[in-house]
């Protein structure tokens, strides 16, 4: 079965005024569709790729070609990331809570290394916060359309926490202003998706 971008939890215009219904509709229909696009034709092309899910394809990423690679990289970080917002925001709580506590010293100590990341990261990438097995929380960065579940990733574990640093993801609001969608970004945070995430990691 080819792959498919699920409709977004939420209307486009709900993140606003962190994100602009424009660039969710144009990251949603466009970029994230065109991953998918060009994932599905190279499964077609590959008899060995077929039947194989999603997270097979991203874990092994470093195994195959670089089409692979990014579409589907791209494909289950733009699934992630539209989850892992919501409107409202809030803020962490419970065990989740608890584990920020402990690596970072406080939900701002999260945030301030978080955020860092996020700048820090040349050109397109993510930041992520990770929970890595037997160290705990762990806050990364990766390049492109990689992720912590592919076999080339530096820091590998569950992602709980994951934000889109390509510019097409803020440029229309905040142009040039990483730092400050980075900051922004915050406010419309799924914090109940992000526990959940813990509890199953």
């Amino acid at each position: 079965m080819a792959f498919t971008v699920a409709p977004l939890p939420y209307d486009y215009a709900a993140l606003e005024p962190t994100i602009d219904a424009t660039t969710m509709k144009l990251h949603h229909d466009k970029h994230h569709q065109t991953y998918v696009d060009n994932l599905n034709k190279a499964v077609e092309g590959d008899a060995s790729l077929q039947g194989k899910g999603l997270e097979e394809l991203v874990a092994n990423a470093g195994a195959g070609s670089k089409v692979v690679r990014n579409n589907g990289g791209g494909h289950w970080n733009h699934s992630f990331f539209w989850e892992i917002m919501a409107p409202g925001g809030g803020s962490p709580s419970g065990e989740l809570a608890q584990a920020i506590d402990r690596a970072f010293g406080s939900l701002d100590g999260l945030k301030e290394k978080f955020n860092a990341a996020g700048a820090g990261q040349f050109g397109s990438g993510w930041a992520w916060l990770v929970a890595v097995p037997g160290q705990g929380l762990v806050v990364s960065s990766t390049p492109n359309q990689d992720n912590p579940l592919m076999d080339v990733a530096e820091v590998k574990g569950t992602p709980i926490l994951g934000n889109d640093v390509w510019e097409h993801a803020y440029y229309l609001t905040y142009n040039n202003r990483r730092a400050d969608y980075l900051k922004a970004w915050w406010d419309v945070v799924n914090w109940d998706k992000a526990a959940e995430r813990f509890s199953q990691a």
